[in-house]
């Protein structure tokens, strides 16, 4: 059975790892507001109630949620600067959930020059839902071990169970081969992380799965070459 938007945040607040910051449950006492995971919860319904009424064009999946961006907003591949934006996209209204300047990230500013360029519903997501930090060191960021990838992959699954997205890009490695394992019928592209010295050839994978609608407002350049995959049983 399908599970539906409210039933998913209810598992996410449900979660618990070690050295792992749950937005969705936990509350940063020296950034978050008093209310901050309620707000991030409701965020993240609004969204996914919204994507669940329209046909998903993709899914956009990154590793894990970083310290600067989604442990802040609880919303995969977005930072402070652009939760307006995120919201704006699903017509959806959402609290800042943190306190203080806002913050940008790396990841969060690439990703989002390029959507601001395509209108077709983009559902953003992590292997990882949640920020994984080196022990003792909770504004840090780590990569998700093999069991919590694991949780992750289980999440993903639900999640393209309910918002049956078209198809699914896969940012980096790690996201690609997570994709990799997952068994159903639903096509994936893997592209390159921007991370790393990694931008200009994200951007251009990505502008070139979108060439009708940035043709007229390309980003970098030459398009280059993009990995095709589907995922079958």
């Amino acid at each position: 059975m399908r599970m539906l938007p409210e039933q998913f945040i209810q598992v996410l607040k449900r979660a618990s790892f070690e050295n792992v910051f749950n937005p969705y449950s936990d509350r940063c006492k020296q950034y978050d507001t008093e209310d901050a995971p309620d707000k991030r919860c409701r965020a993240l319904l609004a969204l996914l109630r919204a994507a669940a009424k329209v046909e998903v064009d993709s899914l956009w999946l990154g590793r894990d949620l970083g310290y600067r961006g989604g442990r802040r907003t609880g919303l995969a591949l977005t930072d402070d600067v652009h939760v307006s934006d995120h919201a704006a996209r699903w017509g959806v209204d959402i609290e800042r959930a943190t306190l203080g300047p806002m913050i940008a990230e790396r990841t969060a500013a690439v990703i989002w020059k390029i959507i601001g360029r395509i209108t077709d519903p983009i559902f953003l997501w992590n292997v990882f839902p949640f920020h994984p930090y080196r022990p003792d060191q909770p504004l840090t960021n780590r990569s998700h071990n093999s069991m919590e990838r694991k949780v992750g992959e289980e999440l993903l699954s639900e999640l393209i169970c309910m918002l049956k997205p078209r198809r699914l890009i896969a940012i980096g490695n790690d996201a690609a081969d997570t994709a990799a394992r997952l068994i159903g019928r639903v096509h994936f592209t893997r592209v390159r992380h921007p991370s790393y010295g990694g931008q200009r050839t994200s951007l251009t994978q990505i502008e070139s799965l979108y060439a009708d609608q940035v043709a007229d407002q390309k980003l970098i350049g030459t398009s280059q070459a993009v990995e095709y995959f589907d995922f079958r049983s």
